[in-house]
């Protein structure tokens, strides 16, 4: 065990309650890191976004479910912010040869994840089972639920027309002015397993901070989430992926303003507002203190970059209130 470890190791149990977290992306899976050396992670549910979730090379690939996975199992790559550490990429280095121009890039132990889950989806195995069985062998003793077993996609609509959101993210660079997002299912989708029922039982539901529209809005879409965080009598806390109203990384800010909504941490508490009762915001944007409160929702200021393990844990000890 590292000296980090060592140091952490004494804070959990901190927190006894359930506690839920719903999310997607790299803070989410940032901030997790931090909230599972403080609290015994058999107590953690995750509600992971799916409409990510594309097929590529004949291959179903979950990339919000893998960057939490591969996260909290210590093996992602931090540097790039995705995929796992150290990972060749022979497979589409061969792609090339072959004259296959791959834009989403996928390393070759990254590739075995993929067949591993495209296989046993075709065994008819749900998406749920096999996230629990690829946790199991990683060592994760944190419960990580897709939002949804049902076939789900995001599609930004452009001026070229509708993409998903991959594609307009990844391979488009976010550049595309955006004119819309469709929900590939909306209401009709039904939750996976266990996802009600984690929100209508926990203690502490956290909502990651993640992109409002494509990583929250999409788990808000499914059906019965967003009426279970109303019902809840857990306590209810958002964390604002925004900081000085622009993004640590992806196109949140950009997107909430081509679609008429502020791009501050005033603007995602009101995305939140009709089950929120605490949000916490950056320092920098204090002064959206008394905006937030005067629609009825608690506001925390404080430090929301996670640049180090420090940083993550103490901002997982600020949302518990600890």
């Amino acid at each position: 065990m590292g000296f980090r470890e060592r140091k952490y190791s004494s804070l959990k149990l901190a927190h006894e309650g359930l506690i839920t977290a719903l999310g997607g992306g790299v803070g989410a899976a940032r901030f997790l890191s931090g909230l599972t050396r403080i609290v015994s992670p058999e107590k953690v549910t995750i509600i992971t976004n799916t409409g990510d979730d594309i097929e590529l090379y004949g291959l179903h690939i979950s990339p919000d479910i893998d960057i939490v996975t591969y996260t909290l199992a210590g093996i992602v790559d931090e540097k790039k912010g995705w995929g796992i550490k150290g990972d060749t990429f022979h497979c589409l280095e061969m792609f090339k040869i072959l004259g296959i121009k791959p834009w989403f890039m996928l390393g070759d132990k990254d590739l075995a994840t993929h067949i591993y889950r495209t296989n046993r989806m075709k065994q008819g195995v749900s998406l749920t089972q096999i996230t629990a069985e690829i946790s199991q062998v990683l060592g994760l003793k944190v419960k990580i639920l897709p939002m949804t077993n049902d076939k789900f996609e995001t599609k930004i609509k452009t001026k070229k027309g509708l993409v998903h959101f991959e594609e307009y993210f990844v391979k488009r660079k976010s550049k595309d002015e955006v004119l819309g997002v469709e929900f590939g299912g909306g209401a009709t989708v039904r939750p996976s397993s266990g996802v009600l029922e984690s929100i209508l039982n926990a203690d502490t539901i956290v909502i990651c901070p993640s992109n409002p529209i494509v990583s929250i809005g999409t788990i808000l879409s499914v059906e019965g989430v967003r009426d279970a965080l109303k019902r809840t009598k857990a306590n209810v806390i958002a964390i604002s992926p925004l900081v000085a109203r622009k993004t640590i990384k992806g196109p949140a800010d950009k997107m909430m303003r081509r679609l008429g909504i502020e791009g501050s941490s005033f603007g995602v508490a009101t995305l939140y507002v009709d089950f929120l009762d605490t949000i916490v915001i950056d320092c920098l944007d204090k002064l959206e203190k008394s905006r937030i409160e005067k629609i009825g929702v608690k506001v925390i200021v404080t430090n929301t970059v996670m640049k180090n393990l420090d940083d993550k844990v103490a901002l997982a000890k600020i949302v518990l209130g600890e």
